[in-house]
């Protein structure tokens, strides 16, 4: 993984970028992140595949992630990757109001509920969303927050 590799204190979204579902998740975020908290990578870059490579439980069958990851601090050694809610409520509760009420509000949802619904929903997504051929491309207003 490049060294240069600079977030600061931003979030990474690292999502399939095959999948039509986490394509049209990230122009979402791209849209409301006004700030400029959140770094994108999808799964299938240098990157992506460098940071999943010590994650392999992350992984499904073809290689691609079951779900959305978020990493802090991706260059530390004692990072580690939040899945499924939990990496949704953290990219909700960098995003401008009212999106980090909104991640208060789910916050409140027992894993125990959550992961059911959002592992029904990873296994759906091609058949629901699609797959696409290649990864789109970002505009040139999006380009320096894809890596």
């Amino acid at each position: 993984m490049p060294a240069s590799l600079e977030l600061g204190d931003r979030l990474l979204v690292v999502f399939d970028g095959h999948c039509g579902f986490c394509n049209g998740w990230v122009r979402w975020l791209t849209r409301r992140d006004r700030r400029d908290r959140l770094r994108f990578a999808a799964s299938q870059s240098a990157i992506g595949e460098a940071l999943l490579a010590p994650h392999p439980d992350l992984l499904e069958p073809g290689g691609t992630p079951g779900t959305v990851l978020v990493f802090r601090n991706p260059l530390d050694p004692r990072q580690q990757p939040l899945t499924r809610l939990a990496a949704t409520l953290a990219v909700l509760g960098e995003l401008p109001h009212p999106w980090p009420t909104v991640a208060a509000a789910l916050g409140w949802i027992p894993d125990s509920l959550s992961d059911p619904v959002y592992r029904l929903v990873a296994r759906w997504r091609y058949r629901i969303w699609g797959r696409l051929e290649s990864c789109p491309l970002p505009t040139a207003e999006e380009r320096a927050r894809f890596l």
